[in-house]
């Protein structure tokens, strides 16, 4: 059996989005515990030229949202990029995990060949489906997931590589 444009998307976006939901969480409960403001976390970057955690946050969620859409051929949710709390980073996964589960497999199924283009600025990418979602999508996503796990455990709080993972 051949693994599905479904398979190989919605479901583990939705698995990764909840380990960064409870990694969130433990952010959370780490700045109150140590009695550190919130927004030190929120602003947090390993490098002055990096994105701050926030930014990791909405492009992680902004990337598979607009996946699934383009590979649904559905317009892609479009989300303000506003969040400064841990609570509206919540939200804003959360909204973006119950976006992804509206998604049905017929609707991404054989989109391997579909054409998807992307603007970035004044720049735009064109892909077929299958190498948008595994040459392009996946590997952004993770490495946003991966930015916000670094920024947070650089910063002291105790997450591991379990917590990105999750559980099995």
């Amino acid at each position: 059996m051949s693994l599905t444009m479904y398979q190989a998307s919605i479901p583990a976006f939705v698995r990764m989005l909840g380990n960064l939901s409870a990694i969130l969480d433990k952010a959370a409960a780490h700045a109150e515990a140590k009695k550190i403001a919130p927004a030190i976390f929120i602003n947090a970057r390993l490098a002055p030229d990096m994105f701050p955690l926030s930014r990791q946050v909405q492009i992680a969620t902004d990337i598979v949202k607009g996946c699934a859409a383009r590979l649904a051929g559905i317009e892609v949710p479009s989300y303000e990029d506003n969040e400064a709390t841990f609570e509206e980073l919540q939200a804003r996964v959360a909204k973006t995990i119950a976006f992804l589960q509206s998604i049905r497999a017929e609707q991404i199924d054989g989109s391997e060949e579909r054409d998807i283009t992307v603007k970035f600025g004044s720049r735009e990418f064109n892909f077929l489906g299958q190498a948008y979602l595994v040459d392009f999508v996946i590997p952004n996503f993770h490495f946003h997931l991966t930015s916000t796990y670094a920024i947070l455990r650089h910063n002291g709080v105790d997450i591991g590589k379990m917590d990105y993972i999750g559980s099995f």
